[in-house]
């Protein structure tokens, strides 16, 4: 069986990070995704008008390039809009609007349409026309503040907890959801999705916590923000790392024992909070007496709950990776594989991305256009 989405078609306004991450969610599991770019791009992309055959966020999709700006090329686009299940765009509130793409027009169309927006502040707030980045977003959530060892000020986590695991994740979820809805009986409708809102949601159990009384308040000081001993990431003898996350007492005990040092008193106490410091002194010396590789020989594939900390490079190397094909070749280069996996779909094989406007004279085509009225529309410069 081929993926699960597959038959539905997604309409994607080019743009950066987590909107193209959402499409390249939905094109992983079978969507067909159409990427409308402006002329402007072929500019970033050098005279050969190539995308990036080593972009994952590009990857599996169809390339048209028009300039919305003429009205041959927005109707073109517009007619695209209502022959597809869904949209994704991701500029600031009030664009689609000027542009005669926003979601009363569209949904006017096509009232099935599924319209996804993706912001870092919202459609509507004070902050919903200023500029912003994820580092903000996670700010603003209470996110980032966690984000830190004790007395430190919080580490910026690459871009992962805003603009993907907060956005593009979250708006992957709410297309599908509102696709699902639209095919039980519910009409098209427009999705908000805001990049504060999906970081504050990916701390739920944080907050939960808080509320609980299982979190201080304070970053690094609790139980699973490196707070804890038994769950953290140490250095060996080589300056490589590992991590440890021997939570549970019958896990630690395991680690204790394959570590060779269940006999030794010093690493009673595991839950006793007052003796936080004093343990992690004692496992930093432990972990300091062998190598990385060692340490792997010893706790790899156990209930010590530990894994060795790999390099982007050595990660597609690893074994347990090798065997679950967690990443794949694209155009040259190593990508992480689509996840998740199916009992029954089979998820092709990702796709390099495509040349620019490789696919304007099929789309065109497939709208009626004949081959005279393609040749018209790139004179008048409406293709781009």
């Amino acid at each position: 069986m081929a993926g699960p989405l597959e038959g539905l078609r997604i309409i994607e306004f080019a743009g950066i990070g987590p909107a193209p991450f959402a499409a390249m969610m939905l094109a992983d599991h079978g969507a067909e995704v159409i990427t409308i770019d402006r002329p402007s791009v072929l500019n970033r992309h050098g005279l050969s008008g190539r995308m990036d055959p080593r972009d994952a966020l590009m990857r599996s999709r169809k390339s048209i390039v028009l300039d919305i700006k003429k009205p041959e090329a927005l109707g073109i686009a517009t007619r695209l809009c209502a022959g597809a299940a869904g949209i994704i765009e991701g500029y600031r509130p009030g664009v689609m609007e000027r542009l005669g793409l926003g979601p009363d027009a569209l949904l006017a169309e096509n009232p099935a349409l599924v319209y996804g927006r993706m912001t870092g502040w919202g459609q509507y707030g004070p902050f919903a026309q200023a500029a912003g980045h994820d580092i903000n977003y996670i700010a603003l959530s209470g996110i980032l503040s966690t984000v830190a060892r004790k007395g430190e000020k919080p580490l910026a986590p690459v871009n992962y907890l805003g603009d993907f695991a907060g956005g593009g994740m979250m708006l992957a979820f709410a297309m599908v959801s509102a696709l699902l809805g639209v095919q039980r009986g519910l009409p098209g409708q427009v999705i908000d999705c805001a990049m504060t809102d999906g970081a504050a949601l990916i701390g739920a159990m944080t907050y939960s916590h808080l509320a609980m009384g299982l979190h201080s308040g304070t970053a690094g000081e609790n139980l699973i923000d490196g707070g804890a001993p038994f769950y953290d990431v140490y250095a060996c003898s080589d300056a490589k790392y590992i991590a440890l996350g021997a939570i549970e007492p019958q896990f630690y005990a395991q680690f204790r024992a394959l570590a060779g040092i269940d006999d030794d008193a010093q690493f009673d106490g595991q839950f006793i909070q007052s003796r936080w410091p004093e343990l992690k002194a004692l496992l930093t010396a432990v972990f300091l007496t062998k190598t990385r590789d060692a340490w792997c020989a010893l706790l790899e594939a156990t209930d010590a709950c530990f894994a060795p900390v790999l390099s982007l490079c050595e990660a597609p190397l690893h074994p347990h990776n090798i065997a679950r094909a967690t990443f794949v070749e694209v155009g040259g280069a190593i990508q992480p594989a689509p996840a998740p996996r199916y009992s029954l779909s089979t998820l092709d094989a990702p796709r390099r991305p495509p040349m620019l406007a490789a696919d304007t004279d099929t789309l065109l085509a497939e709208l009626g256009y004949d081959a005279e009225s393609i040749c018209a529309l790139r004179a008048d410069g409406a293709l781009g």
